[in-house]
């Protein structure tokens, strides 16, 4: 099994703006097929060739990787990003992909979703998109579910951009126990057993 060092990089953008109620991020929902499959995700993907330039450092390649993927996906141009979190996948994913997660705020322009990767897209709060999910109306992935947890505590977008900037490491464990599956990080364990998921604290 490959290392996380050996593993593709991607990068993926949380667009942050202030609504009418607070902070809300965009989502957007893929197709029924790929990867996430009719999950609710922030824009993003894979590092290309074209993303990386000589003596630059993984996580730029993976910003440069994340601005482009929102134009493609949203058609909308980012700057400003702000590293919030890598992500290395678990041993039992299809698919390990090592992600970068910024934070950035959304530009005036409104979303133009590609018709090939979005199916739709939605501006929510963090909390109103983890209602929808304890509901059974949305599908959230644990790394979606965890962003959103942690932007819940802020009020708008220029607190939670302004506490971010060190990146917070999540090593993924996938745990069966007590009859269901749980994913386990240094900072604490997510119960993924039944709706609600629920996020314990280490």
């Amino acid at each position: 099994m490959d290392a996380p060092d050996d593993l593709p990089v991607a990068g993926t953008v949380v667009l942050l703006r202030d609504g009418g109620e607070g902070l809300e991020v965009l989502l957007m929902r893929r197709p029924d097929r790929g990867s996430f499959a009719g999950g609710w995700v922030f824009p993003g993907g894979k590092v290309d060739d074209g993303d990386r330039r000589p003596g630059d450092s993984e996580i730029d390649d993976a910003r440069r990787a994340g601005i482009r993927e929102v134009a493609e996906e949203v058609g909308l141009g980012v700057s400003g990003l702000v590293p919030l979190s890598t992500w290395h996948p678990p041993l039992e994913a299809p698919t390990r992909i090592r992600t970068w997660f910024f934070l950035a705020p959304a530009p005036a322009a409104a979303p133009v979703p590609s018709p090939a990767e979005v199916e739709e897209v939605a501006w929510s709060s963090p909390a109103a998109a983890l209602a929808r999910h304890a509901a059974g109306e949305w599908t959230l992935f644990p790394p979606t579910w965890v962003t959103l947890h942690g932007l819940s505590a802020f009020d708008d977008a220029a607190s939670a951009l302004a506490a971010a900037g060190a990146p917070v490491l999540f090593r993924t464990r996938v745990v069966d126990r007590d009859g269901g599956r749980h994913f386990a990080w240094e900072h604490g364990t997510l119960d993924t057993r039944v709706l609600p998921w629920r996020f314990v604290e280490a």
